[in-house]
C-alpha cells in the first residue's frame, strides 16, 4: 500500500505557474503508474494527466500544451508542472497511483486508481 501527499497548491493570477508535487511513501514507487486528477466546486472528478511505469505521458485536452506531468522514482515523487493558468484551471487537484497498470499503459479513469492523495488546492484569479 502507498500513501500519497500533495503539495504546491495555492492562488496565483491567470497566466502564472505552479508546480504540484505527490510525495509517495514506500520503496515501490516505480512500480506505481501515477495520475493527476481535479474536482471543481460543483463537477466531478476528472482526469488531467497521467504517467507510466515507463514514463510515457497523456493529457486531457483542456490542459495539453500547458501541463507536464513527471516522476523522480529517486524521490518518491510525482510532479505537476502547471503553466498559462487560467481562472477555469481552479480546483482541488489529487494524485493517484495503481499497481494495476502495467510497463506503458496509462490509466485516464478514475477507476484506474486504487490510491489517492487529500488533494491540494489550486485558485486562478482573473
Amino acid at each position: 500500500q502507498v500513501q500519497l501527499v500533495e503539495s504546491g497548491g495555492g492562488l496565483v493570477q491567470a497566466g502564472g505557474s505552479l508546480r504540484l508535487s505527490c510525495a509517495a511513501s514506500g520503496r515501490t514507487f516505480s512500480s506505481y503508474a501515477m495520475g493527476w486528477f481535479r474536482q471543481a466546486p460543483g463537477k466531478e472528478r476528472e482526469f488531467v494527466a497521467a504517467i507510466s511505469r515507463s514514463g510515457g505521458t497523456y493529457y486531457a485536452d483542456s490542459v495539453k500544451g500547458r501541463f507536464t506531468i513527471s516522476r523522480d522514482n529517486t524521490k518518491n515523487t510525482a510532479y505537476l508542472q502547471m503553466n498559462s493558468l487560467k481562472p477555469e484551471d481552479t480546483a482541488v487537484y489529487y494524485c493517484a497511483a495503481t499497481l494495476s497498470i502495467s510497463g506503458s499503459l496509462i490509466g485516464i479513469t478514475r477507476l484506474s486508481y486504487d490510491y489517492w492523495g487529500q488533494g491540494t488546492q489550486v485558485t486562478v484569479s482573473s
